[in-house]
């Protein structure tokens, strides 16, 4: 059996997200297409159409932003079936849209993520995630793996090695500038291969990742969901930032999803190790929990 660890990333801009999130979201190979054609099934149930055709991308920060929860009070809730109706004509009709129109266009975008995470969890998803203070000091260029990324392969890794000692992982990114991919690949390449975690995770991981369009893949489109939520919405102890509190009925959908293993850290033989990482700092080396 195979996993597939989707992966994007929110808050790296260093403009208005408080913090900067690496995420991953892990499905089994066998109900990925299952999970593909559920989640393109809920699309139409909520636009009327395909709302990902043509230039639209289904990104959190368009279907969950501010405007979009302000939109969707303007008006009482509609019923379903006329909040479909008006959601696709709203789309079909862009600036010629009216009041009615674009308010079920935003109710429908909200019903949509909240059924999209349903989904995840009926075909039993796991959403990882590196967290770090957006104002944190930004890494200087290296040849090594940057620690947010080492985080989540060892999260991944401990989530393979709980589901099957022979499943093996595979990675995906959202692709990057050209130069920018080359240089990850290569660092993956000497993470995997010259550090000592790196070679034993390395035993689950394919260490060569695979590099994809966002706006035509579904498990991408995941992954950032669950970092946009993360960055604006997640909290737990040292992470203290300000919170949208719209995002909660989110937030609890996606800590659902996140997975927990039990390791013998420090003579601790019953230590918890959650699929989301808070760290200090973006810089390299092997100092993972």
């Amino acid at each position: 059996m195979a996993y597939f660890l989707f992966i994007d990333e929110s808050g790296q801009d260093r403009t208005s997200s408080p913090y900067e999130v690496l995420a991953g979201m892990a499905v089994e190979d066998r109900d990925l297409w299952n999970l593909i054609q559920a989640i393109q099934g809920a699309e139409i149930r909520h636009f009327g159409t395909r709302y990902s055709h043509g230039r639209r991308e289904l990104k959190a920060k368009k279907l969950l932003n501010r405007k979009t929860f302000r939109k969707a009070r303007q008006l009482d809730p509609f019923p379903v079936e006329e909040r479909q109706v008006l959601a696709r004509a709203c789309l079909e009709q862009g600036d010629a849209a009216g009041r009615r129109e674009i308010t079920a266009l935003a109710q429908a975008k909200l019903a949509y993520v909240e059924e999209l995470l349903e989904i995840c969890t009926r075909f039993r998803c796991r959403a990882f995630a590196s967290i770090v203070d957006a104002c944190g000091p930004e890494p200087h260029a290296c040849d090594l793996l940057r620690r947010d990324y080492c985080y989540l392969f060892e999260r991944f890794f401990y989530y393979l090695e709980d589901k099957d000692e022979e499943a093996s992982g595979i990675i995906v990114f959202d692709e990057l500038e050209k130069s920018k991919s080359h240089v990850l690949v290569s660092q993956m390449d000497t993470y995997f291969k010259r550090t000592a975690k790196g070679r034993l995770r390395a035993r689950q991981i394919i260490p060569e990742p695979f590099f994809v369009h966002s706006d035509l893949t579904t498990g991408i489109q995941l992954a950032d969901l669950i970092a946009y939520v993360t960055s604006w919405g997640f909290r737990i102890r040292e992470l203290n930032q300000p919170v949208r509190e719209e995002l909660g009925p989110y937030v609890e959908a996606i800590c659902q999803l996140r997975h927990r293993s039990t390791r013998e850290i420090n003579g601790n033989p019953d230590f918890n190790i959650w699929s989301f990482a808070v760290i200090k700092d973006l810089g390299y080396g092997e100092n993972e929990g």
